[in-house]
């Protein structure tokens, strides 16, 4: 089963850049080891971002919560990707850090995630707990810690709706009007 990904790039628009950290989460990572990170950094660039944040941490409730507001509040970032710690084990703690600083969330992602990422692992693809959702007017995902993981997110989910040009309607269209009350 291949799903379409729908939509298509308006070629005769400019390309609007946002701003995306990446924020690894692991136990065992620093920035030299860490490849799902570099790959997002790596994809995020290749389609025209500006990647102005990068930084591992431990899966540590605290620390991820530190560097996540640190971030939004800096108001250097549209956008922060986020690997590592979504998983079952007692040390995967991203959702329990990051779930409740939304404002909203992103049903969705998760949904469409799962779809994607079956395609690949099949029925492993339970094991993750991959989330998203706005804080304070910042788009964040919450991936696997896996290459092919992040791969899967990037590719085939992140990467059309942070692109300006895409149709019917992307996200970056929306970053304007996220702290409208």
């Amino acid at each position: 089963m291949t799903l379409p990904i729908g939509g298509r790039i308006d070629e005769g628009q400019p390309l609007k850049p946002v701003r995306v950290a990446v924020l690894t989460i692991s136990d065992t990572r620093d920035e030299e080891s860490d490849t799902s990170g570099q790959i997002l950094i790596d994809r995020a660039r290749a389609a025209g971002h500006e990647v102005p944040q990068r930084a591992v941490v431990r899966d540590e409730v605290t620390a991820i919560r530190e560097i996540v507001n640190r971030w939004v509040d800096s108001g250097a970032v549209d956008v922060i990707l986020t690997t590592g710690g979504t998983g079952l084990t007692g040390r995967d703690v991203t959702p329990e850090a990051i779930q409740p600083l939304f404002d909203k969330t992103i049903d969705g992602f998760s949904v469409i995630f799962h779809l994607v990422s079956y395609q690949t692992v099949g029925l492993s693809t339970l094991q993750s707990r991959a989330l998203a959702g706005i804080i304070r007017g910042v788009f964040v995902f919450c991936m696997p810690g896996s290459n092919g993981a992040v791969r899967d997110g990037w590719d085939k989910v992140i990467a059309a709706q942070l692109d300006s040009r895409h149709r019917p309607c992307n996200m970056v269209e929306l970053m304007p009007r996220l702290l409208e009350v």
